[in-house]
């Protein structure tokens, strides 16, 4: 994978809460034996006339900035796919005090494949859901910071999906950095052979 440090493009405004995982990619798109082709899918059954990101503002986006608790519903990495392959580098989601921005389980699948999840507060996502998409923004990740027209906003993300991020480690790449260590193990482990 990609390693992700600093990232300057154009949002890409879908205001909702609670977008589930099925309306990011629908269910009966997910037996397809290939892992490519997700990203013309996205929103696939909500896509059209009227829909945000099918308006010229949102053409060529790169970062996705949604409302809170965004992947919601049922575990699919297809759903973290679709929007990679769409072209979004980064998701932007907003926590109130009653909802996280995502769900556990889309924020460890995007973790997982790379794609960076931003976590703001209701102020600061205001300030750059509040300008539409089109808008350009930059994202830091060493410094943790959203830029947009002059404003800086903090973020929090934890130490490790942080660390696999900058690097572009997977689960695979991240469990490889300790090749070395985990051969030198089993080289002096002693397997157990059950006795019939």
């Amino acid at each position: 994978m990609e390693g992700f440090t600093i990232h300057r493009g154009t949002t890409a405004v879908l205001p909702d809460d609670n977008v589930d995982t099925d309306r990011i990619i629908p269910a009966r798109f997910l037996s397809r034996v290939s892992r490519s082709g997700y990203g013309e899918l996205l929103f696939s059954d909500v896509r059209g006339e009227g829909f945000p990101l099918d308006q010229p503002a949102a053409q060529g986006a790169t970062v996705l900035v949604v409302g809170t608790n965004f992947g919601c519903g049922s575990s699919r990495e297809h759903a973290v796919w679709a929007i990679q392959q769409a072209g979004f580098k980064a998701v932007v989601a907003k926590r109130t005090e009653t909802s996280a921005a995502y769900s556990d389980i889309f924020r460890q699948n995007a973790a997982n494949c790379g794609l960076l999840l931003v976590e703001l507060t209701e102020e600061d996502h205001d300030k750059i859901s509040w300008r539409g998409s089109g808008v350009e923004i930059e994202i830091d990740l060493p410094s943790q910071l959203v830029r947009q027209q002059g404003e800086e906003s903090h973020f929090d993300i934890s130490p490790v999906s942080k660390e696999a991020i900058l690097k572009g480690l997977d689960l695979i790449g991240t469990t490889l950095i300790h090749e070395k260590e985990i051969g030198e193990y089993e080289s002096k482990s002693i397997a157990y052979v059950p006795q019939r």
